[in-house]
């Protein structure tokens, strides 16, 4: 999985085929899978996943990761937004917010009794993160930083979920909206910002400055007749067991897919 954007390719790697397996979810063509993919192969390969190791998680919804690093014997603090943020912006209204442990699914991946023994849940706002989430060896966010507020907002929350968050040595992975149609023009505020080259670009430059290690950043080239295709309104659900492909899709006007990063505290 060489890329840092959605493409069909990854969908065909057999690391992808072997992390839908261990979610217990079959490996369709949807971009939420391949950002939950690209996180759990960032901590796979990045030698943070073991028993003792620590795992915390920001806006985790009803996401599977947490009960996936779990089952790998880590112990793994599960956040979301408090209920006035959540309220704000819709979040829960669509399905995509966690409020309790119950509602993170784990079944297919870790008994309910380990699960509980090694996750715990939270509230977290991620632009004001609690000073006693610490010393964690990984830390991670799936689509959630573009709902911050701008795109500073969501550049700061990732600067700091590596400088306060991970001890020295430790990982962050975080995907969110990248604007393919434009590196000028984009959402700069609001609800929904999308991300342009220039501003991870410059993330890149910023986080490598303050002393830490950035993976490569390889934006997929459209190598398959479904890189070229653009969901538009109403969007392929999140479990399309038929239907279109949703790797692209139209947002505000731009085409857009997702995009992630991954960072090693250096200091």
């Amino acid at each position: 999985m060489p890329y840092s954007t959605c493409s069909a390719a990854d969908f065909y790697h057999p690391r992808f085929s072997a992390i839908a397996r261990a979610m217990a979810i079959p490996p369709m063509l949807h971009r939420k899978f391949w950002e939950w993919a690209y996180i759990v192969n960032a901590a796979q390969t990045s030698g943070v996943v073991a028993p003792g190791k620590r795992a915390l998680g920001f806006g985790v919804g009803t996401e599977r990761m947490p009960a996936l690093f779990a089952q790998g014997g880590m112990q793994v603090t599960a956040t979301d937004a408090p209920q006035s943020v959540d309220q704000a912006q819709g979040w829960s209204s669509n399905g995509q917010y966690s409020s309790a442990i119950d509602t993170i699914p784990h079944a297919g991946i870790i008994d309910t009794e380990a699960f509980r023994q090694r996750v715990q849940f939270r509230e977290c706002d991620m632009n004001a993160i609690d000073a006693d989430l610490r010393d964690y060896d990984f830390c991670w966010s799936s689509c959630a930083l573009e709902h911050l507020g701008s795109l500073q907002l969501g550049l700061d929350f990732i600067i700091n979920s590596v400088e306060q968050t991970l001890k020295v040595g430790g990982v962050a992975c975080h995907t969110t909206e990248f604007n393919l149609s434009s590196n000028d023009a984009t959402v700069e505020s609001g609800s929904t910002v999308l991300y342009r080259r220039k501003d991870w670009d410059a993330l890149i430059a910023e986080l490598r400055a303050r002393g830490h290690e950035v993976a490569q950043f390889v934006i997929a080239p459209d190598a398959h007749f479904l890189d070229g295709y653009v969901d538009t309104v109403p969007f392929a659900s999140p479990t399309p067991q038929s239907g279109p492909a949703h790797l692209k899709l139209e947002l505000y006007g731009y085409a857009c897919t997702s995009v992630g990063i991954t960072v090693r505290r250096g200091r």
